[in-house]
């Protein structure tokens, strides 16, 4: 190759890594348009000017606005995937199950309340209609793999004889919604979701924690410590 030849595909490189390397900045424009204003409210136009590309550089990467969106819902849906192998982590191994147990619904809950996850939320419920494949999609990838890890994990742990659990699935459906069920459910229709205080999601994480083990817990539980009868 000669070395105009390989001045100009230089050249040529250096043009498009920055119209390349937009996808990002792409994703995070979209992302916010989409979170507060929905599907319907958001336009290419306004990603464009928000995200300072041209349309020609969003359809580089996205075929259209739906890849676009599908892109932002599936991408968020990756992300909690890492998460939940995180959250489960070391808790076979702890000898305070109990504790451990709290500071899991403790997360958990604290991950799931956050604006950016509840605006995810309703943005994928509110669109379900329009993508109900994206909607299955999310769900299998996001709620249904938490409840499947933490059957896994409440199986293994009644195996141990820790927890006494005939049906993990039903356990893992019982902790998710013990924990989350009021603060979701206020959440979810905006109500007291800025005053909700980090103290009080720990004390819903901890009450729900202190059921499910009422319901579940194994009379000599390992790390428990005795229990009121």
């Amino acid at each position: 190759m000669s070395v105009a030849s390989t001045s100009k595909t230089a050249g040529s490189a250096r043009k498009r890594a920055p119209r390349l390397g937009s996808a990002d900045t792409i994703r995070e424009a979209a992302a916010g348009l989409f979170l507060s204003r929905g599907y319907q409210g958001t336009s290419i136009d306004e990603v464009a000017a928000r995200a300072g590309v041209s349309k020609q550089t969003i359809y580089t990467h996205f075929a259209n606005k739906d890849d676009l969106f599908q892109d932002l819902v599936l991408g968020n849906a990756g992300r909690a995937e890492a998460f939940v192998s995180e959250m489960l982590a070391g808790i076979e191994e702890a000898g305070d199950l109990e504790a451990s147990l709290r500071e899991l619904a403790r997360t958990y809950v604290r991950f799931v309340i956050r604006p950016q996850v509840l605006q995810l939320r309703r943005l994928v419920i509110a669109e379900a209609a329009r993508f109900p494949d994206l909607a299955r999609a999310y769900y299998e990838r996001v709620p249904a793999r938490v409840y499947a890890a933490m059957a896994q994990l409440f199986a293994r742990l009644s195996k141990a004889g820790r927890l006494r659990v005939d049906d993990p699935g039903a356990a893992a459906h019982h902790f998710a919604w013990l924990t989350l069920g009021q603060a979701m459910d206020q959440a979810m229709f905006g109500v007291a979701e800025a005053d909700v205080a980090a103290g009080d999601l720990d004390r819903m994480a901890d009450a729900a924690v202190a059921v499910f083990l009422a319901a579940y817990g194994a009379p000599t539980s390992a790390g428990r410590g005795s229990r009121r009868r």
